[in-house]
């Protein structure tokens, strides 16, 4: 198992419910440090944002990972949630959520690939750039 994302405050990284997995959100931590923060404008490039986006989805996988038993294996990504720390003028948050989404896909192929939203929001915690949430499906190894 990897090491569990470390909270930043009163709650589970992911908890367990049948076969489905849910995730706290995620931001781009890597041994509790933010790797980056401030708000996306409309002046940025989406593309500058991939590693701190890429590291809140593997901190989001991890943590859903982590709630596997033996045998077990993530059959499918349900549901991705991405938060972008919006500027005002900034309305490309489907792009950065396609960051999110890229990684994913690079994981599992089509079953990473379920509903999303692609949600700007006034602030997040740290300040960070973007937040990912994910449901997951848990299945047995074949």
């Amino acid at each position: 198992m990897a090491k569990d994302p470390i909270p930043q405050g009163m709650y589970k990284p992911a908890v367990r419910f049948g076969d489905l997995i849910f995730t706290a959100g995620m931001t781009p931590r890597r041994d509790g440090v933010l790797l980056a923060a401030g708000k996306i404008s409309m002046a940025d490039d989406p593309e500058d944002y991939r590693p701190a986006v890429v590291q809140a989805a593997k901190n989001a996988l991890t943590a859903a990972e982590n709630c596997l038993g033996e045998g077990e294996r993530i059959a499918r990504i349900l549901s991705l949630t991405v938060f972008v720390n919006s500027a005002p003028d900034f309305t490309k948050q489907p792009k950065i959520a396609d960051l999110a989404s890229q990684y994913l896909f690079e994981q599992f192929g089509d079953a990473g690939i379920g509903a999303r939203a692609a949600v700007g929001v006034a602030s997040l915690p740290g300040d960070a750039p973007a937040e990912v949430q994910l449901i997951a499906a848990a299945g047995k190894v074949e």
